[in-house]
């Protein structure tokens, strides 16, 4: 069982002057996706690519459905690009079916002049480990938001993941986890927190359509955990490409892994 993917990296040369305002990298892109894939791309693209519609073959209950790409830009955080300037990011994408690169290629072609787009394929193995894994790092490097919580207990965290990467994948990919949903929630429950440094980051963008203010801030910094997490250590992987809680599409909730002791 795994969970498939396209790692793209953008490499575009700035027409004009483009300010990434400090944790918001993520949405200046995504608003300049959005508005150049109206233009460049078929009505049935930009809705499948951009807003997505809830699907009946998805989740049960999905009103909402992801989207088949998350951002990573956070290297452009707090950055001001000049004119003629070279800048990247990365884009991974999710439908393994139709990857929707080449209209993605053609919108950021439309907002700034294309320099190069490599892509690879990345697969990450869902079963458990083989070797004894006791010990992790979880660092959110990018603002995260888990629902009802204000720290990321593993369980919680867990739980967002493993929704997360099901849904992309019944969605997206090569159908939904066939797991026993509730017999892993119970395990990740036992796995303790042992030591956190999480900051709380205010952010909020203004809603160019309707003129409202949205937060998009969360906690960064990292949480240590101990436990029995072969069986996990999978899923917090693959969330390293999916992002996790709200708002991960524009590049939210981006996590790096550490295993801090393992054994064979």
């Amino acid at each position: 069982m795994t969970f498939d993917l396209l790692v793209c990296r953008f490499q575009l040369s700035a027409r004009r002057v483009i300010q990434f305002p400090a944790g918001m990298p993520g949405n200046v892109l995504r608003g300049a996706l959005g508005h150049a894939l109206r233009e460049t791309a078929s009505a049935e693209d930009y809705a499948r690519i951009f807003e997505p519609p809830a699907c009946a073959a998805g989740p049960s209950g999905l009103s909402d459905p992801p989207r088949p790409f998350v951002i990573r830009a956070s290297n452009l955080d707090g950055r001001m690009v000049q004119a003629g300037e070279r800048f990247c990011f990365g884009v991974n994408l999710f439908d393994t079916h139709h990857p929707p690169l080449d209209p993605i290629r053609r919108a950021f072609a439309k907002w700034a002049e294309l320099v190069s787009v490599e892509d690879s394929r990345a697969s990450v193995n869902l079963n458990p480990r083989s070797d004894r894994v006791c010990g992790a790092q979880v660092e959110f490097q990018t603002p995260t938001e888990l629902k009802n919580t204000a720290s990321p207990e593993f369980g919680v965290l867990l739980a967002r993941i493993r929704d997360r990467v099901s849904t992309l994948r019944a969605l997206y990919g090569a159908g939904p986890l066939e797991i026993d949903f509730r017999g892993i929630a119970e395990r990740a429950r036992t796995v303790r927190t042992v030591r956190s440094e999480l900051t709380q980051v205010r952010i909020e963008r203004r809603s160019s359509r309707t003129g409202q203010r949205h937060g998009i801030g969360g906690f960064t910094g990292f949480a240590e955990y101990e436990g029995d997490l072969a069986e996990f250590v999978p899923y917090l992987e693959a969330a390293q490409y999916t992002g996790v809680g709200r708002h991960c599409t524009w590049g939210n909730g981006q996590i790096r892994v550490e295993i801090l002791n393992s054994s064979f």
